[in-house]
This record gives C-alpha cells, sequence and structure tokens, in this order.
C-alpha cells in the first residue's frame, strides 16, 4: 500500500498558485471547527455552514471573509506560482520526498492568541526544532517557485517588513522564517482594534476543548488555488513516524 494520502484533486482542476501548509487531520475536531468557522472546508473543496457563536461584533461571514478562500491551516510554504518547467507531479514527489526524510515531532499545544489585528491559533510555547523544520521546507522546495513578480513583492512589503524579513522575501519568496517564524492558523480577517479581545473572547468557550491535547505534524498538507481563488488539498504526504 502506499504511504501517500492522495487526493488527487489536482487530476481534475487547474491551479494558479501552490503553498505547502500544516493542517490536522481531516477527522481532527478542530478541523471540522474550523472549516464551519471559516465557511470553507480545505480538505473537501466546498463551503460549509458557520456555527452559531454568542457574543461577537459582527457576523462570523463578515469576520472570516478573508481567510476564508485558504481554509483552515498554518503556512511552512508560503502561496507560489510554478517554476517554469517544473509539473505538479515533480512538485507532488517532492514534497512527498521531503516528509518522508523527516521524523513526525510533537508540536506542542496551541491557543488562541492575537497577531495585530487578527485572531489566530498560535504555539503556546516556543518549538526551535519546528522552526528548523519550517526553514527546510521554505528552502529545499524553492526550486519550484517562479521568481515573485514586482506587484507580489509590494503587497508583501506593504505590511511593513524589517530588513531581515525583507532578505528573506527576495532570497526565499517569504519574509517569516527562520528567527521570523511565527506559525499560526488564522480564524479572522484584519479586526477593528476594539473587535479583537471581543472576537477571541467569544471563541474560548467553543474552542478551548479542542486544544485540550498537544498537536502533532504528521503530514505536510499540499494545496492548490483554483481560478476561483479558492485554496483545496491536492496531497497530504506523511512523515516518518516517530519511535518511542
Amino acid at each position: 500500500m502506499s504511504r501517500r494520502n492522495q487526493v488527487r484533486r489536482g487530476d481534475k482542476m487547474d491551479f494558479e498558485r501552490y503553498a505547502v501548509y500544516y493542517t490536522p487531520a481531516p477527522d481532527h475536531p478542530i478541523t471540522h471547527f474550523a472549516a464551519a468557522w471559516l465557511g470553507w472546508d480545505v480538505h473537501q473543496g466546498r463551503s460549509q455552514p458557520h456555527p452559531d457563536i454568542a457574543d461577537l461584533p459582527q457576523t462570523v461571514d463578515q469576520i472570516t471573509q478573508t481567510p476564508r478562500k485558504y481554509g483552515f491551516h498554518g503556512t511552512l510554504k508560503a502561496p507560489f506560482y510554478l517554476a517554469k518547467g517544473k509539473t505538479l507531479t515533480q512538485l507532488q514527489n517532492a514534497v512527498d520526498q521531503f516528509a518522508s526524510s523527516h521524523t513526525a515531532f510533537e508540536m506542542g499545544h496551541l491557543r488562541l492568541g492575537t497577531l495585530g489585528h487578527f485572531v489566530a491559533l498560535v504555539l503556546a510555547a516556543p518549538n526551535p526544532h519546528f522552526t528548523g523544520f519550517a526553514a527546510a521546507c521554505v528552502q529545499d522546495l524553492d526550486g519550484f517557485r517562479a521568481p515573485m513578480t514586482q506587484f507580489d513583492l509590494n503587497r508583501r512589503r506593504a505590511a511593513g517588513l524589517t530588513p531581515q524579513q525583507d532578505a528573506y522575501l527576495t532570497q526565499w519568496g517569504y519574509p517569516y522564517i527562520l528567527e521570523c517564524f511565527k506559525f499560526h492558523l488564522t480564524l479572522t480577517g484584519s479586526l477593528p482594534p476594539d473587535h479583537v479581545k471581543a472576537v477571541a473572547a467569544a471563541l474560548e468557550t467553543p474552542m478551548t476543548p479542542l486544544l485540550a491535547q498537544p498537536f502533532w505534524m504528521r503530514h505536510l498538507t499540499l494545496c492548490g488555488q483554483s481560478r476561483d481563488g479558492r485554496f483545496h488539498v491536492i496531497e497530504r504526504f506523511p512523515l516518518a513516524p516517530a519511535t518511542d
């Protein structure tokens, strides 16, 4: 039996960009909740009805409009156009090889947090091994990334980058790697300052029980962005099993 978890959505869809993400297992309770919260199930490639959450300052649809198209994920290698001469099959094989050359590891607990005007799940404690793994993913797969356009460079720089982040952006196509890496799974778009804490507080009750156990990096998820802007899981690649 193949070690790979193939969805093979790439056989049926024409993708514009690709990304390598962390996604919790499709059957994990946090996956089901987040898919409904965002309104998009990246694993199934379909919309989901929003949950009824009390005490929100805006509707769930308004709060999640921006991150909806990406689905529930943590970025490892940010969305990129495929380099000239490279194919999706070659990319799949490369991600598979990368995953199989690394052993599954415990990421740690996740908690609700804020990043500027966004609400997201973040690591409860730093994990240097995870930081190194994420950097290797960005660097080892970079041969599949087409050079960034000036438009995309300007869009990234509009967020206000440090000189080091700008150097990483120029070299690797993503500013937040190595010491600048801040792993997160986005739950909202940019919110008014007085709404950030209210949304985080409203999510505490439904999400806290789903975060009781530590999370593991057991798979890498290759996603593709379809022409309507939505991301879909193409294939999940297992890391080598952890040994006691």
